[in-house]
This record gives structure tokens, C-alpha cells and sequence, in this order.
């Protein structure tokens, strides 16, 4: 197994349709068996001497947190891409450059993504977030469920209602890139070249200090920090190509829809298949005006080909997402215990098994596959439909979405206990 992870993307108008929605995406590559769960934390406050431990580490709390919605690996505390309250969306890369990616356990980049959307209103506050904690905690610790140490370095691609931020790092190292208009897309591989909005004040100093760069040419962080060529990285700038190709396409028409088709193409390697795999997938829909609701869509499950696009809309009063809840090990878990990764639990929610066992079915019986494919298409696509009033109108009954997102997965698995029955 050689680790390939994830694609994010961004659409702003003018490329979306109708001009004032702002689409986020991102597929989730991950161990082919590694779970991933939805989870829902709202807003609240805390003491001036609270704590918040993280996947490996305790850091300081903020004062107030936002609501958020999170797509995460079941086993740890942050999260690979998700939403808060004031509809910002993070999603976050694994990326390898010159900088060794350090095993020493500090906040993961997936520690990084829940922290910035727990403690920022805007996408350039989540850049300030972020850097700001690497600054002080550093990143680093392996980043699967195993013994193996898998390690790297994150990029972030952040949305609000206005704009999005491109965000690479290398150690604690970094270049942030603002993105006002069109579209924009990271995969495992440096991207930031010579537009560089904001920088670590050492960055190019590093740089020449490493011999990476000569203090004369024009500075580029992504020739500067690269590796010149490696399989894994024009892996990467392949799918990086194909992302852009596919947004590129659809330009000044992209939707919904038009992203998750994006997320679904396997003939890209976008929709990743084999040891790493999309384990999961989000796309969002926020409107530019401020009085319309942001549209968050989780599939909980993977293998978007396969899966139902399921909404999510920030209302007061929403309880925990039972369904694509994975079970709580509390201190015993094997990940708080050391040495880590000693054993590996069970972490499957009931999504998660039900969408296990319809996709045995899908694989085996063509006829019969393809109803139950019709039914989540159609499910979704009922959706959408009804989404895209509440995108144009706002939201008069909020009380009429608190269990929104748990309502759509109980039809889901209602169209797969029919076909247990079938």
C-alpha cells in the first residue's frame, strides 16, 4: 500500500450557477477499513482554565466554541472536513515536501480542521487559527489507526460566504493564498507558486537557510518545498489536473450536483478505490447573502458511487446524529492507551453496517443492485429539490429541520432493510 489521500474543491461565482453560491467539496481517502462517522457539536462556552485534549495532545480552550458538523475517522478527535455555524467549510491534504513530516505526537492536521472551525467566523480566521496553534503545538503523530507511523504535513482549503483560502504547510512553515472569484481545487501535492496573499515571516529565510532556494529567483513555495518527483506526488498532480479539468468543464454552471459528480468520478482517481479509499464526502452549498442557510451534505458512508448525499442545516436545538454515531470506548480506547494501536474495536455505526451489506448486494446481483442504486438516487435527489427552497427563501420553521439530517439517513436505511427483504 502506497497512502494517496483526498481532493478538495472550491467553486465561487462567477463559475457557479446562478452566480451567488459559493460550492465546497471533498472526498475523504482513508484506509479502505477505517470507519468514518457524522458528528454534531453545538456552540458553548467555557472557563478561562479549561482544557481540550485533542487526538494526542492537551492544549488550551477558547473561550466559545462554534457549532459544527464534522465528517471525521472514527477513532480520532478532529475531523477531515466539516462546517460551523457561520458556514464556514474546512477540508484539509495530506502533502509531503523537503520538510520531513515529524512522527513526535502535536495536533494532527485533522486536529487543525476542528479546532479552526470550533474558534473561527470567516475563512481567513481559520487561516489565523491554524497557523497560530502550529506556531505554538506544532504538527505531527501518525495519522492512521495503526502501528506503521504514517506521517505527513497539511494543506487546508477554507470557504465562507465571501471568499476561500488556500493554506499549505511544511512543519510549521507556511503559505496561504486568497481565492476571491472562480474556482480552485488542492489534492497531495503542493500548490501554492507564486501568489502568496500571506506567509510564516520566516518561510524564505528557511528556505535559503536549507539551500532550497537562492534568494534571487522568483520564489515559488510549491518548487521551493517539493520534492522534484516522486510517485506519490505526480499521483497527486494527476488527479490535481483531472479536479481542475472536471471544474473547468462545468464552469459558470457548477452546482451542487455538478460537485458531487465531481466526487463520484472514479476514471479520475477522485472516487479512490483499493487499499486507500474514499471513506467519505461532503459538499456545500453557501449562499453570498447572509439571511439564507448554508447546506451541508454528508455521505457518512463509503464510496460516493454508492452513497446518498444526506443535508445538513445549522438550527438551534439539533441533538447528536445517532445513526452515523460510532460507538464511544471512552479511556480504554486503544488510541488514549500506550503504547498505541495495540488492538483496533469495532468502531461501525448503524450506517455504516446497513450500507455495508447493500453494497455486497449491489456487487453480486446486477438487476437488483441497480434498484437499490435508483432508490438512493432518487432519494437525494428528492433532497436537493427540497433544499433549494430553503437556499432561495431562507427558513421560515426552523423546528422543521432540527432532525433533518437524521430523518434523511432513516429513509436511507429504510431503502436498505427493503433490500433485505427484496
Amino acid at each position: 500500500m502506497y497512502p494517496t489521500s483526498c481532493d478538495t474543491f472550491v467553486a465561487l461565482p462567477p463559475s457557479t450557477e446562478g452566480q451567488h453560491r459559493i460550492i465546497f467539496g471533498k472526498n475523504s481517502d482513508r484506509p479502505c477499513d477505517e470507519v468514518q462517522e457524522v458528528v454534531y457539536y453545538p456552540a458553548k462556552e467555557h472557563g478561562p482554565e479549561d482544557k481540550v485534549e485533542c487526538t494526542y495532545i492537551e492544549i488550551e480552550q477558547v473561550s466559545q466554541t462554534n457549532a459544527v458538523v464534522l465528517s471525521r475517522p472514527a477513532w480520532l478527535w478532529g475531523a477531515e472536513m466539516g462546517a460551523n455555524q457561520h458556514q464556514v467549510c474546512v477540508g484539509n491534504e495530506a502533502v509531503w515536501g523537503k520538510e520531513s513530516a515529524d512522527g513526535e505526537e502535536a495536533l494532527l492536521g485533522m486536529d487543525l480542521v476542528r479546532l479552526a472551525l470550533e474558534r473561527a467566523d470567516t475563512a481567513e480566521r481559520a487561516v489565523d487559527v491554524i497557523t497560530e496553534l502550529l506556531e505554538k503545538y506544532g504538527q505531527g503523530g501518525n495519522c492512521m489507526e495503526d502501528e506503521c507511523g504514517f506521517t505527513y504535513h497539511n494543506s487546508f482549503l477554507v470557504s465562507d460566504r465571501t471568499e476561500a483560502w488556500v493554506l499549505e504547510t511544511a512543519g510549521k512553515y507556511w503559505a496561504a493564498e486568497r481565492v476571491e472569484a472562480g474556482f480552485r481545487n488542492i489534492s497531495n501535492q503542493y500548490s501554492i507558486t507564486t501568489k502568496i496573499d500571506r506567509e510564516h515571516p520566516e518561510l524564505r529565510t528557511y528556505a535559503q537557510e536549507q539551500s532550497w532556494w537562492d534568494g534571487k529567483a522568483q520564489f515559488s513555495f510549491a518548487e521551493v518545498y517539493s520534492y522534484s518527483a516522486t510517485a506519490r506526488i505526480e499521483a497527486a498532480g494527476g488527479r490535481y489536473c483531472e479536479g481542475r479539468k472536471l471544474l473547468q468543464k462545468s464552469e459558470g454552471h457548477i452546482t451542487a450536483e455538478t460537485m458531487m459528480d465531481i466526487l463520484r468520478n472514479k476514471e479520475s482517481g477522485i472516487n479512490m478505490e483499493g487499499m486507500f479509499m474514499t471513506t467519505g464526502s461532503m459538499v456545500s452549498v453557501v449562499p453570498k447573502d447572509p439571511d439564507l442557510p448554508g447546506v451541508h451534505f454528508f455521505t457518512a458512508t463509503p464510496d460516493p458511487e454508492r452513497s446518498v448525499f444526506k443535508p445538513f442545516i445549522f438550527v438551534l436545538d439539533i441533538k447528536q446524529l445517532k445513526h452515523t454515531c460510532s460507538p464511544c470506548f471512552g479511556e480504554e480506547d486503544p488510541v488514549k492507551k500506550k503504547p498505541r494501536f495495540q488492538s483496533k474495536p469495532n468502531r461501525k455505526h448503524a450506517l455504516f453496517l446497513k450500507h455495508e451489506g447493500v453494497a455486497a448486494i449491489i456487487d453480486s446481483t446486477m438487476e437488483r443492485g441497480q434498484k437499490i442504486e435508483q432508490n438512493m438516487r432518487d432519494l437525494e435527489t428528492k433532497k436537493l429539490a427540497e433544499m433549494e427552497k430553503y437556499l432561495t427563501e431562507g427558513i421560515e420553521d426552523s423546528t422543521l429541520l432540527v432532525h433533518l439530517f437524521t430523518d434523511t439517513v432513516t429513509e436511507e436505511l429504510d431503502i436498505y432493510s427493503d433490500a433485505d427483504t427484496v
